[in-house]
């Protein structure tokens, strides 16, 4: 194993970090003819600062994407990552007090296991997981913690203790607007920040989208050809922000009826009552009421349109599928 006077240099500040799709890193890599290694975690022992399933991708040239764990080991887990590549060997690293590859007291106090393995077909690998997202399918990578094997799978089997690891992979979470003021601009222009796609519903609105979205993220034509083709799963959110209570209770009643996890409508309090009576005039049921948020955002004191779309996200957040 790679002594700690070995390690790869990491840059000073842990921008890297920041990263938790891996996918646009890998494609930039494959464009420039560089090999990959993925390194996840795939057990702990106590506390942890990453939840398992943290990943982490290392490139031949030493770049470095994600991490696993508070910036304890990642210098350590990208040096063995390279001698990987190199052999074209899988290794399981063990950290933290005990362990004989790096017997060092993690900031969290646990004990962690990263599963190193070389990306063999970096072409395919990139290909099955864009293939899904484009489709919006969940898939999930069954490690063999022996080979190194990855399986695509979209029917993952539990992980075997030892054996198998099973990392899942959902589309990423999206969220459609309705609306056009200026708290809808700004929920457009943070979502991104927080790894959410976006996609603006304006009714007979401007012919050319606001800056930050593209025209295939768009929609203007009218509110009854918009809802027939509205796609909506069960990674998408969907925030009525139109100010009016026509377009606003026709929006909420195609989402509280769709497979959407989360449905907020931009108001005050006052209006909730008229608006949970005018949805259930509507047909809604009792129980698909649970996924309505009204007023629309978690509670912060928000006031601008900035904050607004911040606790908005918030809720997002906190109601995502496991």
């Amino acid at each position: 194993m790679m002594g700690p006077d070995r390690l790869a240099p990491l840059p000073q500040w842990p921008e890297y970090g920041l990263t938790d799709d891996l996918l646009p890193t890998l494609e930039a890599w494959l464009a420039q003819g560089k090999q990959a290694a993925l390194a996840t975690l795939v057990s702990i022992t106590g506390s942890s600062p990453r939840p398992l399933g943290s990943e982490m991708a290392i490139s031949s040239s030493g770049d470095v994407q994600g991490y696993v764990s508070g910036g304890c080991v990642e210098a350590a887990v990208a040096a063995e990552a390279l001698e990987c590549l190199k052999e074209l060997r899988p290794r399981l690293l063990d950290y933290g007090a005990g362990s004989p590859v790096l017997d060092i007291q993690l900031t969290c106090g646990g004990r962690i296991s990263i599963f190193v393995r070389p990306i063999v077909d970096l072409v395919a690998h990139v290909a099955q997981l864009r293939k899904a997202r484009e489709a919006r399918q969940a898939i999930a990578i069954v490690t063999d913690l022996q080979t190194g094997t990855m399986q695509f799978t979209h029917h993952a089997p539990p992980s075997e203790e030892g054996k198998t690891f099973a990392r899942f992979y959902p589309p990423p979470l999206r969220i459609v607007v309705a609306g056009g003021d200026p708290v809808t601009l700004a929920l457009l222009k943070l979502a991104p920040q927080f790894n959410v796609e976006t996609f603006l519903l304006r009714p007979l609105g401007p012919v050319l989208p606001p800056s930050m979205i593209t025209t295939d993220h768009y929609d203007r034509r009218r509110l009854e050809e918009c809802l027939e083709e509205l796609p909506l799963d069960g990674w998408t959110a969907v925030y009525t922000l139109t100010h009016d209570a026509h377009t606003d209770l026709e929006i909420a009643t195609k989402a509280l009826k769709s497979d959407a996890f989360c449905v907020g409508i931009l108001g005050s309090r006052r209006k909730i009552t008229s608006r949970l009576a005018a949805l259930k005039a509507s047909g809604i049921e009792t129980a698909e009421l649970e996924k309505l948020h009204l007023p629309a955002g978690v509670d912060i004191n928000a006031r601008n349109p900035m904050e607004i779309a911040l606790s908005i996200l918030s809720q997002v957040t906190a109601h995502r599928p496991v």
